[in-house]
């Protein structure tokens, strides 16, 4: 039986239609930086320009980690969350106490992004060096 989805402060604010919703930033993010490295690759484009890879690989982690853990960081900054079948719609979280740990997991979300965004762009970069 599948369990009910409920708001949970700093764990979970998005229902499935959101989830979907950052599931698929989540491949565009990650097929973007597969295409835009191999565009580097082929074109022999220079290192320093591989760091631009942290955008769209960024991109990509945040919308799998959104997904996976049920929680969509812009609504935790916000201070709303949507379980509803429209993606979009939102109700506002009114306890302070619930905004400040969603805030809490939204900027969690945003430092795991960015650190996995520099650990591709950084390897893009080092792989296009001579040895």
């Amino acid at each position: 039986m599948a369990a009910k989805a409920e708001y949970i402060p700093g764990v979970c604010n998005i229902g499935p239609a959101e989830v979907g919703m950052r599931r698929r930033v989540g491949w565009f993010g990650s097929a973007a930086t597969i295409l835009l490295w191999a565009i580097f690759w082929i074109f022999r484009v220079p290192a320093a320009w591989r760091l631009f890879l942290f955008l769209p690989a960024a991109m990509g982690a945040t919308g799998f980690l959104q997904a996976a853990m049920h929680f969509c960081a812009g609504f935790g900054i916000r201070g709303v969350f949507n379980f509803g079948p429209e993606v979009g719609k939102t109700d506002s979280v009114e306890q302070a106490e619930f905004r400040q740990k969603d805030r809490r997991k939204a900027g969690q979300i945003g430092l795991y992004s960015m650190a996995i965004g520099f650990a591709v762009a950084l390897a893009a970069f080092c792989l296009a060096l001579p040895l």
